[in-house]
């Protein structure tokens, strides 16, 4: 009787965790780019811990509660003095621009508070958004870039982050 009651429980929580909500988040300007699709294509059922739910505009992801998203088609953001980082994973390299919490360009979506995290592609045509919040951001917001580089680089590189070192 034990092990059927748990049985029975079990079945309970996955149900309930497939009827979460549907994420909102708006669509980028160019969500209808094809490489989008391949973008969305390619990304991981998993990222950062969270399962992959379902979202209500085009060219979208999301993952976990509260979720980590994904917009694809947002605007290129041109040269700037806003960190950049480029982050390595399986012989793929992408150049990120990075926004904290408090930061007046963060998408308005993206402002869950103080520590939340938005990282804008650099460099590539569509540009990706990718919003950590401040819950799941752990020691290191960028852990789930890492994730989704193979996806990321269905995006053509046009450009890529300039250091210090690199202008003298």
């Amino acid at each position: 009787m034990r092990r059927g009651g748990l049985a029975c429980a079990g079945a309970a929580v996955a149900l309930l965790a497939a009827c979460a909500p549907a994420v909102s988040v708006p669509a980028a300007p160019d969500a209808a780019d094809p490489v989008c699709g391949q973008v969305l294509q390619d990304l991981p059922e998993v990222l950062g811990g969270g399962e992959r739910r379902s979202i209500t505009s085009q060219a979208t992801a999301a993952w976990g509660d509260p979720p980590i998203t994904l917009r694809c088609g947002v605007e290129p953001p041109g040269p700037t003095v806003d960190r950049c980082l480029t982050v390595e994973a399986d012989g793929s390299a992408v150049d990120w621009i990075a926004l904290e919490g408090d930061d007046p360009t963060l998408p308005e979506h993206a402002q869950q508070g103080q520590g939340s995290w938005a990282f804008v592609t650099y460099g590539r045509v569509p540009a990706i958004e990718v919003v950590v919040p401040v819950e799941r951001a752990g020691d290191q917001p960028t852990a789930v870039l890492v994730e989704l580089a193979r996806a990321v680089e269905h995006a053509p590189a046009q450009d890529h982050c300039v250091g210090v070192t690199d202008v003298y």
